[in-house]
């Protein structure tokens, strides 16, 4: 058997009739609830899911209000530091000095005589190493060229190949050439070769002079390698 259609008990029975288009029955229960025509539209017109309450707005973080960071930004490298250039001079003392005495008046070793003998001479007395060491003396070996030999003060440590010193009476003139660049130029760079620097053309000298090793009163920078 069919079921029956019910009508409710508020509608009347030409509301009730079951052919009657949606939107007529809609605007019945429109008016029944007391709702303006443009209540209605409005009603219709609003979705479902949005609140007729207006929520305020959460405020923004800092984070959120600062601008997005640029991606692939090429920033300018670290600078390197900066190298301060040795440059060699020369100083003319009230009196002419020998290289002898200015070297034990810088290094305070007691060793006396001409420069040739002082590598045998500090032998017991002093620390003897064949590269060098910064505040040891270098002792040039006695040659046609230095016929007394000749010491200076080692004053920086370059490089493996590269040291500088203080001497004294390098030009036989009795000055102080200060910072004055030494070259190891022997072939198993052992130090018994080298090469010095002439202040007056800005480069190494061509002559080669033979190292007897280094006097170290204390053993405090060893040479790098």
């Amino acid at each position: 058997m069919a079921a029956a259609f019910v009508a409710p008990l508020w509608l009347s029975p030409a509301q009730a009739a079951p052919d009657r288009p949606i939107s007529d029955i809609t605007h019945d229960i429109v008016s029944f609830l007391g709702l303006a025509p443009g209540q209605a539209a409005m009603a219709d017109a609003q979705p479902a899911s949005q609140s007729f309450i207006q929520r305020p707005k959460a405020e923004l973080s800092p984070r959120e209000i600062a601008p997005a960071p640029v991606a692939n930004v090429e920033t300018a490298p670290p600078r390197l530091p900066a190298v301060t250039a040795i440059i060699p001079s020369v100083e003319t003392p009230l009196h002419r000095l020998f290289c002898v005495e200015y070297a034990r008046m810088r290094s305070g070793l007691a060793v006396f005589g001409d420069a040739k003998y002082w590598w045998d001479r500090a032998r017991n007395l002093y620390a003897r190493v064949s590269h060098p060491v910064e505040d040891a003396v270098m002792v040039f070996s006695g040659s046609k060229r230095l016929k007394r030999g000749h010491v200076a003060v080692v004053t920086e440590i370059l490089g493996p190949r590269q040291i500088i010193v203080d001497q004294a009476n390098w030009q036989n003139k009795g000055e102080i050439d200060h910072a004055t660049p030494v070259l190891d130029v022997s072939p198993a760079n052992d130090w018994s070769k080298v090469r010095v620097w002439d202040i007056r053309s800005g480069t190494f000298g061509s002559h080669v002079y033979a190292i007897s090793g280094f006097i170290a009163k204390e053993m405090r920078t060893a040479s790098r390698d």
